[in-house]
C-alpha cells in the first residue's frame, strides 16, 4: 500500500482538468450574471457599484481601486466585463502565483507615475495608511510616525529615486516571504 505510483492516464487527467476549468468558468459566469439586473442583461459589463456589492469587496478599503485596476473599460468607470471579472477572480485565487498577486497588489497600491511607469511614493504611503485607518482617525503626526515606523520607503527604494517601482515591490515581498519561511 502506497509503494506504487498511481497511474492516471494522460487523457483522463486532461479531461478532468478541462472539466474542472469549465466548472469554475460556469460558476464565475453565474456569479457575474447575478450582478446584472434584468435591464442590464443586454450589456457586456457590470457597473462598478454592482461589483462593490459583492460581500468579498464590501469591507475592503481598496474596493474602488480594485475595480479600476481590473477594468478595461474605455470610460475608466471601473465597470467590469466578464473577462475582467475572471481576471479579478484569478488574481485573488489561491492558485495565483506570487508574481501575479504581487503585480496586482502593486497596481492597487500604486499612486504616482515615475517616468513611464507607476510607483509608490511617501505621499502614497500616507494615502494607503489613511485608507486603512479611516475609522481610527489618526492625527497627521501619528500618521507620519506610523509611516516612519513602517519605513517602507527607505527599505524598499533600492534605486533611491523616491518611489518604489514594481521590481522593488516584488523584491520586498520575496525577501519578506523568505524571512517568514526561514524564521
Amino acid at each position: 500500500m502506497g509503494t506504487t505510483a498511481s497511474q492516471l492516464g494522460k487523457d483522463l487527467l486532461s479531461e478532468y482538468q478541462i472539466s474542472s476549468q469549465e466548472s469554475v468558468h460556469n460558476k464565475a459566469h453565474k456569479r457575474f450574471s447575478e450582478l446584472l439586473s434584468k435591464e442590464d442583461r443586454n450589456f457586456t459589463s457590470v457597473p462598478m457599484e454592482k461589483v462593490l456589492s459583492l460581500p468579498e469587496l464590501k469591507a475592503n478599503p481598496f474596493r474602488k481601486r480594485i475595480c479600476h485596476v481590473f477594468s478595461t473599460s474605455d470610460m475608466k468607470d471601473g465597470s467590469l466585463t466578464f473577462e475582467d471579472f475572471l481576471d479579478l477572480l484569478s488574481a485573488f485565487s489561491d492558485s495565483a502565483t506570487l508574481e501575479i498577486k504581487s503585480h496586482y497588489a502593486f497596481c492597487i497600491f500604486s499612486n504616482t507615475i515615475v517616468g513611464n511607469s507607476w510607483g509608490v511614493c511617501i505621499h502614497g504611503c500616507l494615502a494607503l495608511v489613511n485608507c486603512l485607518t479611516e475609522d481610527t482617525r489618526l492625527t497627521p503626526e501619528e500618521m507620519r510616525q506610523l509611516i516612519s515606523n513602517v519605513n517602507l520607503q527607505i527599505k524598499s527604494d533600492i534605486d533611491k529615486d523616491g518611489t518604489v517601482n514594481l521590481s522593488e515591490f516584488q523584491h520586498v515581498i520575496e525577501v519578506t516571504r523568505f524571512h517568514q519561511i526561514v524564521l
